[in-house]
């Protein structure tokens, strides 16, 4: 089954997340992610989301998507993410 990380985003420090999104896309596709969402335009339609941001990538699984998250390739990357942005990210199952 598929799982998707979501995460609900607000970049503190363009220039430390520019640098961070240009190394993250070869730690995602090496455990076979490929991004849904990548920012774009955001329409709040119901209640609270304090985010500018919002980024769902896919993952043939939930091991792929925590092999990824864990990985030392991406926990490498992890601290420029953390210092740039503030927000929420989580692991979810897909549907049936």
């Amino acid at each position: 089954m598929k799982a998707y990380t979501i995460g609900q985003i607000d970049i503190t420090d363009p220039a430390a997340y520019e640098a961070y999104r240009k190394e993250v896309m070869p730690t995602i596709t090496a455990f076979g992610g490929k991004f849904i969402v990548r920012g774009g335009t955001l329409t709040k339609l119901e209640g609270d989301w304090p985010y500018a941001r919002a980024v769902v990538i896919e993952f043939p699984s939930r091991e792929a998507a925590e092999g990824w998250y864990r990985s030392p390739a991406y926990q490498k990357l992890l601290p420029l993410r953390l210092k740039a942005s503030r927000g929420n990210f989580v692991i979810v199952d897909g549907a049936e």
